[in-house]
């Protein structure tokens, strides 16, 4: 197979180079699915070249080339950005600070103590908590008959999961859903870039304020933990606590939520796979890989090289930025037979939804059990969902998904008597 990964947009087709992978209009402009093929197929380590001022970078597609690279912490650094945002910035301020922008010791020994808390033993009543919530919310979802799942469900169970875990007052939830939403997407494509910044600051301001609280009166949550947690006997200080509950609430987030949605998006559309999650020939934690891989939210990470790296044919350069994406490693043609196909009982499946070695998603466990309780719910009190309208896609060049879906549930009415049980 032939390898190009020329740095000139002339000796590339036209059909890729016409593909501008900063520009958040581009996934929802264009057949991405063709895009990541013809990548895979004759491009695998593509170079894209600077646009609107900002650096150019390397674009890597194939599963076991992204796998590599994710495992690679020694010639390629999270330090000076994970996400193009950051990366064509120049870098991230809460590098060496926030978990998933830290390497070497300092991040192993940040992730052990944030592991005390986001274990899945740690994490057993909190999955107990998931299930009950779930329940509640789509038994009265199914009740009131139509509305938009999005907003009312999708949007509730996971932020509900990962602000009380972290102490955040339910007063607050729809605050933070909003900057959430906000920090690393948009419903509208000309949002200003300053609109996501001003998300993120708030986000970052609003978690300052609650570890002082919690400094001067400790409650049984993760940033109480956090404030009393050390590393070489030295505190975590204030900055190093905000940073990373500010990565805790956008990435507990974000997956769950943009999953969920998709999953009963393309469930509506799949009555085949619909039937196979009602009648129970297929597992619930069979058809939550699958829904994960299948909606993959975070469509690339990013890291810079070190030093120069040799692969698929071509050079990545010390200090060049270089992006995995996820979202084409699980659609790779050799890993997974039918990759373009919703199969719920797929087996193996091996997605890379939550990235891969050292930074591996923290909330792993958590996104997964909230995505089995929501089908598990779904498929107890509902006989099916049709959609109502449109549902609005996001616009971003880091998050795939949707922010609103109408829908309407045929209710089970055997299944509903069970919901308070």
């Amino acid at each position: 197979m032939s390898v190009q990964t020329a740095t000139s947009r002339d000796e590339i087709p036209e059909e890729i180079s016409a593909i501008n992978l900063v520009d958040t209009r581009t996934y929802l402009e264009h057949d991405m699915d063709a895009y990541w093929r013809r990548l895979r197929a004759d491009h695998p380590l593509y170079w894209h070249p600077p646009v609107d001022g900002k650096p150019g970078f390397w674009v890597v597609s194939r599963y076991a080339d992204v796998m590599a690279l994710y495992r690679d912490n020694q010639r390629l650094t999270s330090e000076k950005g994970n996400v193009l945002v950051t990366l064509l910035a120049g870098g991230d301020s809460a590098a060496g600070q926030m978990l998933a922008v830290t390497d070497g010791r300092r991040h192993k020994d940040l992730r052990n103590v944030m592991l005390k808390a986001f274990s899945p033993r740690a994490l057993s009543k909190v999955a107990a908590l998931v299930r009950v919530n779930a329940r509640r919310m789509i038994a009265d979802a199914v009740r009131r008959g139509e509305g938009d799942f999005a907003a009312e469900v999708a949007s509730v169970i996971p932020l509900t999961t990962v602000g009380g875990l972290l102490g955040v007052p339910v007063k607050d939830h729809s605050y933070l859903l909003g900057l959430t939403k906000s920090s690393l997407s948009s419903d509208e494509a000309d949002q200003a870039p300053e609109e996501a910044f001003l998300a993120r600051n708030e986000i970052l301001l609003y978690f300052s304020d609650l570890v002082a609280e919690r400094r001067a009166d400790p409650q049984d949550d993760v940033i109480s933990t956090l404030t009393a947690s050390e590393i070489d006997g030295v505190p975590l200080t204030d900055q190093d606590i905000v940073f990373n509950c500010y990565s805790l609430i956008l990435g507990g987030d974000e997956t769950s939520r943009l999953t969920m949605i998709d999953s009963l998006y393309s469930l509506s559309r799949e009555p085949e796979q619909w039937k196979r999650l009602k009648e129970g020939s297929v597992t619930l934690e069979s058809a939550a890989e699958e829904a994960l891989r299948w909606a993959t939210p975070a469509m690339n990470f990013g890291r810079t090289a070190l030093v120069d790296i040799e692969m698929a044919g071509g050079t990545i350069k010390a200090g060049d930025v270089v992006t995995l994406w996820n979202t084409s490693a699980n659609r790779d043609e050799s890993v997974f037979d039918d990759p373009y196909v919703l199969d719920l009982g797929r087996s193996p499946n091996k997605h890379i939804t939550f990235g891969y070695g050292p930074h591996f998603c923290l909330g792993a466990y958590l996104a997964r059990v909230e995505v089995k309780e929501m089908l598990d719910a779904m498929r107890t009190f509902s006989d099916g969902i049709e959609l109502t309208g449109e549902p609005r896609r996001i616009h971003s060049n880091l998050m795939a998904g949707m922010s609103t879906l109408p829908v309407r549930f045929r209710p089970d009415e055997a299944g509903l008597a069970t919901a308070d049980d």
